[in-house]
């Protein structure tokens, strides 16, 4: 006979093997969409971060705050531009740029997760200069000169010592895409350019992407919940993935090729997909691993 607390003993039963598994693995997850917003999804977010760490995992928060920073550009009366997907960033836009992710996205972040029993830390790649960017210059459409968004960047390098120091302690990182050039000039990088870069250097057993879509989708609009490095190369082939998922899917390419176990694409619009994903056998979105 099945009762409420039947299933949840199933539940837990379920995520012995994982939790077993994954004990002492570092786990970078990159925090974006809806889960960022919608204040119960945010929650639950806290409480799966807090709950991964307390059996034994490492997580690693990268997050982004791209509505957040269109939200107070309005505010201040500039418009957000876009180029290739890629935000121009000029000297005052690079000002609001760290205003809200090495501020005030990044504290709510740490301030529940901390809520919730985790230990949180905010770092931007400034601190202890542990993410060393470079300019990133878009190619042109054309065969004219590459084009200059400003204070974007690409990583250059990462320092793990940091990262890894707060590890030992217990402490949970929560990193915010900012760089820092060869003349300690900030630059924004894309949060899932980041995520995939940290998870190489460190060596993670799993990169985790929270979106808002159920994973990477076929022709039909039918989840691909299980695809090879060679399938996914053959989706970019046929223009299956486009749009704004190439960043995102050519970043968990690489992470999946550079000795990543798995990359995982999830939906960040169910309640507790970080749980379901890492900790049960269905999980909620797509799995790439390099073969």
């Amino acid at each position: 006979m099945h009762t409420p607390a039947a299933d949840k003993a199933s539940i837990l039963s379920e995520a012995l093997p994982y939790i077993r598994r994954f004990a002492g693995k570092t786990l970078v997850i990159k925090y974006g969409g809806n889960a960022m917003t919608d204040d119960k999804l945010k929650e639950d977010f806290a409480k799966d971060v807090v709950l991964l760490k307390l059996v034994g995992m490492n997580p690693v928060v990268v997050h982004g705050g791209g509505p957040q920073i269109n939200e107070l550009l309005a505010r201040v009366g500039k418009a957000g531009e876009f180029i290739q997907g890629m935000r121009v960033t000029d000297a005052e836009t690079m000002d609001v740029v760290e205003m809200v992710l090495g501020g005030l996205v990044n504290k709510e972040i740490v301030s529940l997760i901390n809520q919730h029993g985790g230990k949180a830390v905010g770092l931007t790649g400034k601190d202890g200069h542990f993410i060393r960017a470079k300019k990133l210059l878009l190619p042109s459409m054309t065969d004219e000169a590459p084009i200059d968004i400003g204070q974007v960047g690409e990583v250059d390098s990462i320092d793990p010592s940091l990262v890894a120091l707060l590890d030992t302690q217990d402490f949970i990182p929560v990193i915010a895409p900012i760089g820092v050039g060869l003349n300690g000039e900030a630059y924004n990088i894309n949060a899932d350019l980041v995520a995939g870069k940290l998870a190489e250097t460190l060596g993670a057993e799993k990169l985790i992407l929270m979106t808002n879509t159920p994973g990477v989708l076929d022709k039909d609009g039918e989840l691909l919940t299980n695809l090879t490095a060679a399938q996914v190369d053959a989706l970019f082939a046929d223009g299956t993935i486009h749009g704004g998922m190439l960043p995102k899917i050519a970043s968990a390419l690489d992470a999946a090729r550079s000795g990543v176990g798995a990359v995982h694409i999830i939906d960040g619009r169910v309640p507790h997909a970080l749980l379901l994903e890492v900790m049960t056998a269905a999980g909620v979105g797509t799995m790439i691993r390099a073969a």
